[in-house]
């Protein structure tokens, strides 16, 4: 009948029946020390800071949540990609900052190696600035 010895319907010889090799979803993530993971994020600093792409400003205050505004101060520091480190949440700014392509905001104690190496420039404030020396130095 061309039936016998088959097993069952659901293996990968029948019409509907299973995929041979399957993908199989895997955890690709892998553990790096502290001590690797703070040296790299000083080491993205540091590049940053020697190719003069490291910009502090006294402050960035905002009055009104306009992004008109927050890219006048952008191109007045002549940035493209920047990241934008704030000490601490500033609204008028995030919500003035987040509908600029190429920008982005962070909190001095929640930035990472990736961010700063993917925006080419790093604008800071200077309360900022110096949170990451305390913390990063």
């Amino acid at each position: 009948t061309g039936h016998a010895r088959q097993g069952s319907t659901r293996s990968p010889q029948w019409r509907h029946g299973g995929v041979v090799f399957a993908p199989v979803p895997r955890d690709y993530s892998f553990k790096l020390n502290k001590k690797e993971k703070r040296l790299a994020l000083k080491s993205a600093l540091t590049s940053r800071v020697e190719a003069d792409k490291f910009i502090v400003l006294d402050d960035l205050k905002l009055d009104e949540i306009k992004t008109k505004e927050f890219k006048k101060v952008l191109d007045a520091l002549k940035v493209g990609k920047a990241l934008v480190i704030l000490d601490s949440l500033d609204r008028n700014v995030i919500l003035s900052a987040r509908n600029v392509p190429g920008v982005a905001t962070a909190q001095a104690g929640s930035i990472n190696t990736y961010d700063i190496m993917k925006y080419s420039t790093v604008v800071a404030t200077k309360a900022a600035a110096e949170k990451i020396q305390e913390v990063y130095a």
